[in-house]
Order: structure tokens, then sequence, then C-alpha cells
């Protein structure tokens, strides 16, 4: 990773869930000594919204959305700094579940913050956009079998992974690998791994579409 091109001084992963993104970042960071930012796991209202109480939507959501505000304002990538940072998420992410979550009126409400939020914030240099089939990611979801996730249903799930597909069909804030990791297991196989690094290592402008064959049967497992 070290001959990389030009290399993005902030590269963002992102996907729906059990794509692999954390994976993603965390190795990016650490072959680019870089520093990696996690989107935010605790909060105070989750179990509230999952278990359906009222208002804790909008509770849970918000609190997100401050969240990862704080963390990307924090971020040192001025002039003077040649830091990379490498992060999980972008921050446009927080609307795109707000607006699989909330009401019309808490979205107008929740639209006023996140505007005035997002003017403050730096864009990345390179998003990577990990996908995968709605059959693929329920699989992962159930070999994983993580406490927190066992909310996800199936129909919540396509409804991601389509708001997903949408926003990054218009994405143009950014150069953008998008990566089908359907038929690859870079988290358990090293050689799908290598491949994906060495697509990622090479120079990235505009929109690019990356569809490596991998391995069928790791995909299945």
């Amino acid at each position: 990773m070290a001959n990389l091109f030009e290399l993005p001084r902030y590269i963002a992963v992102e996907g729906p869930i059990r794509v692999g993104k954390s994976t993603l970042a965390r190795i990016l960071a650490e072959r680019l000594s870089a520093q990696r930012v996690m989107e935010p796991e605790e909060n105070p209202f989750l179990g509230a919204f999952y278990e359906g109480k009222a208002g804790a939507t909008f509770q849970a959501q918000f609190a997100f959305l401050i969240r990862r505000f704080e963390q990307l304002r924090a971020l040192d990538l001025g002039a003077r700094s040649q830091k990379i940072v490498v992060t999980d998420f972008i921050f446009e992410k927080d609307k795109l579940f707000a607006c699989l979550n909330l009401t019309d009126q808490e979205l107008e409400t929740y639209n006023r913050y996140y505007n005035h939020f997002r003017d403050q914030l730096p864009t990345p240099d390179l998003v990577i956009y990990l996908q995968a089939t709605p059959e693929v990611l329920k699989k992962r979801l159930r070999k994983k079998n993580a406490p927190g996730e066992k909310a996800v249903n199936d129909e919540y799930l396509e409804e991601v992974i389509k708001a997903y597909e949408h926003f990054f069909f218009h994405y143009t804030s950014s150069d953008l690998l998008i990566v089908n990791t359907s038929e690859i297991d870079f988290v358990d196989r090293n050689e799908d791994l290598q491949e994906l690094l060495r697509k990622v290592s090479a120079p990235i402008k505009g929109t690019q579409y990356f569809l490596p064959l991998g391995s069928q049967e790791a995909a299945r497992a």
C-alpha cells in the first residue's frame, strides 16, 4: 500500500450491515498507518428503539447524528496536516437511515440539524462502497449471530440495501470505488483480501466498479 499514486488523505468505507466495511477500514488503516475512525456503536436510546417504544426512533437517530458529527468534526485534515484518515462510515449514512426510520414530521426537524452539521464537515477524497446481494448478507448475519443484530429482519435489511444502492447510484461528491463482495470473502480468505487491496492500491478517479470473481464457495459458507 506504500506505493499508492496520489494517496487520498480521507478514505471512507461504506455499505450495509455485514458487508465487511469495518474489517476493510481496519486493514486499510493499519497498512496506511492512518487514523481509524469507527462508527459509534453506543447509543442510550438503542435498546428502547429495538423494543419499539414510542419516541425512541427519533431519539436514537438524533443521538447517532450528533455522535457522527462530533467524530468527523474532530478530524485533523487541514492543509498543514499530513495525517491519513480512514473511516467506516460517511456522514450521509445517517440521513439514509433517518429516511428509512423517521416519520415525515420527525424528518422535517431532523433535516434542519443535519444540513447545519453537514456544512461543517469535510468530504472524503475516496469512498469505497461495498455491496452484496440480500441472500449473501442474510447468511453473514446468521453466521455472525451478533446480539445487537437479531432485531434486523429480512424485510428491513432489503430496504437498507435498496437505500444504499439508490444513494450511491447518484453519488458524485467523491471519487468512488464500488466493490461487489457477493462472490468473495475478504474477511476470512486472504487471497480475496489481497485481490481487493490490489484494486484499492490503484489510482481511482470518478466512479469505478470492481466485480471480483473470488470464491463462490466462500461466499456461500
